[in-house]
């Protein structure tokens, strides 16, 4: 390369660099990068995520941020970590439990960068294809693992059909996808695009059956009719939900009739809670019985501001008994539901904040469109998920929530900013 190229190959670099467009679409980049990754690493998410967040420093503009942060949707999730960074002041838990426990709030830091971001940028629907396509990906290899174990790279236990991480994680993310999809095969379908319609109705079909067919969590299955039934009343007619029942369910029996997994799966259910109720056994549904009734202990010991950050194991240590088979010798530091994890630690006040969450979020996707509709699906799972889990503090699920709120609300935030004001479109 000569003087004069290398000169001038140097120079558009540098106006590159110096260029906020090309700052903006780096931070696009690495935002894609995060979500594309979060079904295959916890590493990749981290540190895609750390690059996502120092690209954005040289050209933010500070004002604009501080002032985006007065908002609700952003506030209530800075408030919540600051409430279990000041709840360990009064914890009896040690320091390195308490610091310990702030850490899962950490991520909801990000959320209201997310929402700053988006509400700018126009690449908001690459991010949702990146994770649609890396899930895509997930399911072929998952059929595939289910026929080769051997190829999974998961270590330990292979599990059927998990090629990475665990078949609760891969159920959230399949069936995030599968009903999210609902929207655009609906909108295809009245614009009368039937082979795009056909393509996106095989994709879903593709997850359900991954659920039906291959491994499937029981949160899934309780969860899927219910978001299926916010789907059918917010965007269909009394016609269609009709037709569509009666498809879901004719479907459900047929997979119902053909995979065994799935009638293992479910038959699960009865099973664990009357050995737990019989013997008092330690299975997975008696588990969390069990962690309920104590954690509802501890909150009526200190109902406005908790027992402190970190403390639940140490709780659930003060109240061991039985043996190493029952459900009342278990101690554990989640007590498998959002609400009762908040409440143990930070009492009534941090129940208040996380119902402020969930509901100021909410109300943020309460139009129309896919990025109101993405976004409305993330809450409304988070929420009926966390009945049975404390998936809002958990790695994989939390960032599924700090992901899709923070992306699809940037972009409907966007979307109401460039509206026309009723004033302008009377002009």
């Amino acid at each position: 390369m000569t003087a004069l190229a290398r000169e001038t190959t140097l120079q558009m670099l540098g106006r590159r660099i110096r260029s906020p467009a090309a700052w903006g679409e780096t931070v696009d980049l690495f935002a894609i990068l995060t979500v594309a990754s979060l079904p295959w690493s916890t590493s990749l998410v981290a540190i895609f995520n750390a690059a996502f967040l120092v690209c954005m420093v040289p050209f933010l503009d500070v004002h604009a941020f501080m002032q985006s942060l007065k908002r609700p949707i952003s506030a209530a999730p800075i408030a919540l970590f600051l409430l279990a960074l000041v709840g360990t002041l009064w914890s009896d838990a040690a320091w390195g439990a308490r610091l310990y426990a702030v850490g899962p709030t950490v991520k909801l830091l990000v959320l209201p960068v997310l929402l700053y971001h988006f509400e700018r940028s126009p690449r908001g629907h690459w991010v949702f294809l990146a994770f649609l396509a890396s899930c895509a990906f997930l399911s072929v290899m998952s059929w595939l693992v289910a026929f080769y174990p051997h190829l999974s790279i998961k270590p330990g236990n292979v599990e059927r059909g998990i090629f990475v991480k665990n078949y609760i994680d891969q159920s959230q993310e399949f069936t995030l996808c599968a009903v999210a999809l609902a929207y655009p095969i609906v909108r295809v379908l009245r614009a009368k695009r039937y082979w795009l319609a056909a393509l996106l109705t095989s994709l879903a079909l593709s997850f359900f059956a991954n659920m039906a067919f291959v491994v499937v969590s029981r949160t899934a299955l309780v969860t899927v009719p219910i978001m299926l039934a916010v789907f059918a009343l917010l965007h269909l007619n009394w016609r269609s939900v009709l037709i569509a029942s009666a498809a879901i369910a004719a479907g459900a029996l047929l997979a119902w009739q053909a995979s065994p997994q799935l009638r293992k799966t479910a038959d699960t259910f009865a099973s664990d809670y009357s050995r737990y109720v019989e013997k008092g056994e330690s299975t997975s549904a008696g588990l969390r019985l069990e962690f309920w009734r104590k954690s509802l202990g501890f909150f009526a010991e200190a109902p406005i501001r908790g027992h402190g950050t970190g403390s639940t194991r140490g709780l659930f240590e003060q109240v061991v008994t039985g043996n190493n088979d029952q459900a009342s010798h278990a101690v554990i530091g989640n007590p498998h539901n959002q609400t009762l994890y908040v409440a143990v630690q930070w009492g009534i006040i941090g129940v208040v904040i996380l119902y402020t969450i969930w509901f100021a979020h909410l109300w943020l996707f309460r139009g129309d469109g896919l990025a109101n509709w993405i976004g409305l699906l993330v809450v409304a799972q988070n929420v009926f998920t966390s009945l049975f889990n404390s998936h809002l503090f958990d790695f994989h699920e939390g960032w599924m929530y700090v992901l899709g709120v923070g992306v699809a609300g940037g972009m409907v935030a966007r979307v109401r900013r460039e509206a026309p004001t009723p004033e302008e479109g009377r002009s």
